[in-house]
């Protein structure tokens, strides 16, 4: 005789960049499985294409994740792994008023979303001739360079991965960034001066991100502070 069937919840989110209702399942055993396996082995490579598998499979195929912003697949993740393991995430917090204490918290991800910065624009003018159209880091890209987190060292990297387009005559000439070599777009930005790179940083620092922001009471000297926790790798900390 064959075992009965379980019978998993379905639930629906929107995904940030574009509104659009997707639904979604939490993970089984043989998913988890897959992540336990990733995080064992610490290589970063292996931990994104878990979460990718994961989301993939939890939203029955649905999505063509390569292509997404990578904090749309971090809001997805988030919100599968709160309904299959919980809405509340224990985590140890660095206290902001001695940086060497550690706090133990609860974050309820279900109040967790992704917020984008005032002012925040995937179009940046270099003069008033030139600019350059962006797109936001995807899981792929990330997958690909093995970058997990955006620093100075590997910052022209990621700008030449997230170029779209490069414009000029105020638009009547575009310039395809994936008609471009890789050595041609890196020539390009290192020939921007200081301030139209900050411009470039400026793209990322304001881009939307998984952020939230708790209260941290140090347990050594009762001081309680604001603690903003960024990206999905501080929601599992």
């Amino acid at each position: 005789m064959a075992l009965p069937k379980l019978t998993t919840p379905t639930y629906e989110l929107e995904i940030p960049s574009t509104d659009e209702k997707v639904k979604y399942r939490p993970f089984l055993v043989k998913e988890e499985k897959i992540l336990l396996m990733a995080m064992e082995s610490g290589e970063n490579k292996d931990i994104v294409q878990a979460v990718k598998d994961i989301v993939t499979e939890c939203t029955f195929g649905k999505l063509n994740l390569g292509t997404m912003p990578m904090f749309d697949v971090e809001y997805l993740f988030l919100n599968i792994r709160s309904k299959s393991v919980g809405e509340i995430s224990k985590l140890n917090v660095l206290c902001p008023d001695d940086k060497k204490t550690y706090a133990a918290v609860e974050v309820n991800l279900s109040e967790v979303k992704v917020q984008v910065d005032d002012g925040h624009t995937n179009k940046i003018e270099l003069t008033d001739e030139m600019g350059i159209i962006m797109t936001y880091p995807t899981i792929d890209s990330f997958n690909e360079t093995g970058i997990q987190t955006i620093t100075a060292s590997n910052m022209l990297e990621v700008i030449g991965n997230c170029v779209l387009q490069i414009y000029e005559e105020k638009g009547e000439k575009v310039y395809e960034a994936k008609d471009q070599t890789k050595k041609e777009l890196n020539d390009f930005i290192e020939s921007m001066n200081t301030k139209q790179f900050k411009e470039m940083q400026n793209f990322f620092d304001t881009m939307p991100k998984l952020k939230h922001t708790i209260k941290v009471k140090n347990p050594k000297t009762k001081k309680e502070s604001d603690v903003t926790l960024s990206g999905l790798n501080d929601f599992f900390a």
